[in-house]
Order: structure tokens, then C-alpha cells, then sequence
């Protein structure tokens, strides 16, 4: 019988099959060809640098995430996270975030349940980025006659994920200041379910919890502020420096909403490095601004290949340098 984890895999490998049929059945190949042949690589090899910058960024923010843990250097948190990417792009069940913690809890002998605490702070502040970036796209960005809907959806998306983020902060804040009461709460809730699952889930969410400690510190919230802004910008320019290199110049509010769909496609549960997903979100937001088929495409393979390649090479290249194989870090993940 398959297990747990090989139907999410299978199910993600489907789902990315899908959606690479649906935009492969849209495309002249021919056109495809020339349109990769006429693009700018030098922008591509910006938007690359961009990116590893965005890395660095992540790995600042991370670092005043855990500083009311210790003092960590960037020379580890920089090659745990680089880790941690390639591991999202090459191991099933987004493995990534759990690889990460594993490779910084055990180069800073720290505890892990600490470690992945931090990360969770770390994805609630991207969430509220995004929702920030949608809040001014939905204001400045004028979409095309007839795409209310896309508007609509854009929207529900956002109001959704609002609440998602508040509702994971709530439960974050009484976790915390009242842990018991909380968890007495959580317990009965999962009064239907096998009392296995009680066992597990208790343990884990008091353990996690402690492991929260993040700093009030003025300069601490204001370098996760700073750093946050600096890594979304990144990505960002990373989008338009992708656009540059296909000659296709639209304002940078139809990036920031190309961007957007983009986060919204790898929250889609589907095969290592979130191919098909990404690239027909891709396709379909630039389809808004009436770029060709073959362009579009174009631009979401060049764009999902320059975030998806030059990230698996430098992550090995820290797997190598640590000692490290990929087999250790699936076992690593499997294992939470």
C-alpha cells in the first residue's frame, strides 16, 4: 500500500502534468524556439543575481529571527538557506523548510523544534508581504477590459489569506500566553480523529512553541522590516529583469501581479521545483497584458529555469562543502 507520503508526491507529479498539458497545448513550437532565441541573456544572468541576493536577504532575516536564540553568522544561515531551496526544488512535500532547520540546528548545535519555530515566523512575514503587494496592485495596476474576474479573484484571494495570516497569529498569540488553555483546546478538537494523532500533535505544538522567541528589540523588528522589504523588492526585479530580456515592457505594477500569481502557483501542491504550476501562472498573467503565446511561455520557462537551476548548483556545491548528501537531508525531512 502506498504511503502517506508517496501519494502526496504521485499526486504532485500529476498535478504538474496537468497544467505543463495545458500550456503545451497552446503553443506553436516553432514560434517557442524563436522566441528563445531572441532573448537577452544578460538580463537573465541580472535576474539570477537578483535572486542569490534575495537569498542573502532571507538569511538576514533569519538571523534576527533567531537572535534571542544566539548570535548566528551569516556564514551558516547563508548556505542553510541555499540548502533549503534546492531541497524545494528537488525533494517531494516542500522538504525544504524542514531541511533548512536541520542543516543550521546542526551546524550551531541548536534545537530544532527552535529552528523551525523561526521559520514559521518567517513564512508569516512573507505572507504579509504578499498581501501587501496585492493591496497595491489591486490599486494601481488597471487590469484589461473584460478581466473583472481576475480582479474579483485577486480579491477573494487576498481577503482570504488575510484572515488565513491573522487567524495563524491569533492562534500564535494564545499559544503562547496561554499555552495550557490552548492546548486543552487543540486536544479537543481532535477529540474525532485517532487518538494517535492527539499524541503526536500535542507534544509537537508545545515543543514548537517554546521555541518561539523572537526579539522586541527596536533595531531587531526593524532589520526583519527592512530585510523583508529588500527581499520582496528582489524578487520583484527579478520578474522585470525577465521581462527586459524579451524586449516586453510593462509597467512594474503587471509585475508585481505576475509576481503575486507566481506565489500563488507554488502554494499549489504539485512535483519538486512546482513545474507546471508555476509556468502556466506565469503564461496566464502575461496572457492578460496581450503577450503572445509563445513569449509567454518563453519567458515562464527562462524565468522558472533561472530560479530553479543556478540554486540546485550552488546548493550542492554547500552540500559538498558540509559534507553533506541528499539522501541525508530526505531522510532529515521525512523524519519531522
Amino acid at each position: 500500500m502506498l504511503s502517506k507520503f508517496n501519494l502526496k508526491f504521485w499526486g504532485g507529479i500529476a498535478v504538474s502534468l496537468i497544467f505543463m498539458a495545458l500550456l503545451l497545448n497552446k503553443i506553436d513550437f516553432r514560434q517557442l524556439g524563436s522566441a528563445l532565441r531572441s532573448a537577452d541573456y544578460l538580463y537573465v544572468a541580472l535576474a539570477v543575481g537578483i535572486t542569490f541576493a534575495s537569498y542573502y536577504l532571507r538569511a538576514v532575516r533569519w538571523r534576527y529571527l533567531l537572535i534571542s536564540e544566539k548570535v548566528i553568522p551569516l556564514a551558516s544561515l547563508y548556505p542553510a538557506t541555499i540548502i533549503g531551496y534546492m531541497a524545494n526544488n528537488l525533494l517531494p512535500a516542500r522538504l525544504g523548510e524542514f531541511v533548512r532547520a536541520y542543516m543550521l540546528a546542526q551546524k550551531e548545535q541548536l534545537e530544532t523544534p527552535a529552528v523551525f519555530a523561526s521559520l514559521v515566523i518567517d513564512r508569516l512575514f512573507d505572507g504579509f508581504s504578499v498581501l501587501l503587494l496585492l493591496v497595491i496592485t489591486l490599486f494601481t495596476l488597471q487590469l484589461p477590459p473584460g478581466m473583472e474576474d481576475a480582479a474579483l479573484a485577486l480579491r477573494t484571494g487576498g481577503a482570504v489569506m488575510f484572515f488565513l495570516y491573522c487567524g495563524v497569529l491569533l492562534f500564535l498569540y494564545l499559544l503562547k500566553q496561554q499555552t495550557m488553555r490552548t492546548l486543552s483546546v487543540v486536544k479537543y478538537i481532535l477529540k474525532p480523529f485517532p487518538q494517535r494523532a492527539t499524541d503526536r500533535a500535542i507534544p509537537l505544538l508545545g515543543s514548537f512553541i517554546g521555541g518561539i522567541r523572537l526579539s522586541l528589540h527596536g533595531k531587531h523588528i526593524a532589520a526583519l522590516v527592512i530585510s523583508s522589504a529588500g527581499i520582496w523588492l528582489c524578487c520583484l526585479l527579478a520578474v522585470d529583469m525577465t521581462l527586459h530580456s524579451f524586449n516586453i515592457r510593462l509597467p512594474l505594477a503587471a509585475s508585481v501581479f505576475i509576481l503575486i500569481l507566481l506565489v500563488f502557483a507554488v502554494m499549489v501542491p504539485a512535483s519538486p521545483g512546482f513545474i507546471g504550476t508555476y509556468h502556466y501562472a506565469c503564461y496566464k498573467g502575461l496572457a492578460v497584458f496581450g503577450v503572445s503565446d509563445a513569449t509567454s511561455v518563453s519567458i515562464a520557462l527562462v524565468m522558472h529555469g533561472a530560479n530553479f537551476f543556478p540554486v540546485i548548483l550552488a546548493g550542492f556545491y554547500y552540500l559538498w562543502k558540509n559534507k553533506t548528501s541528499l539522501t541525508e537531508l530526505q531522510g532529515a525531512g521525512t523524519d519531522r
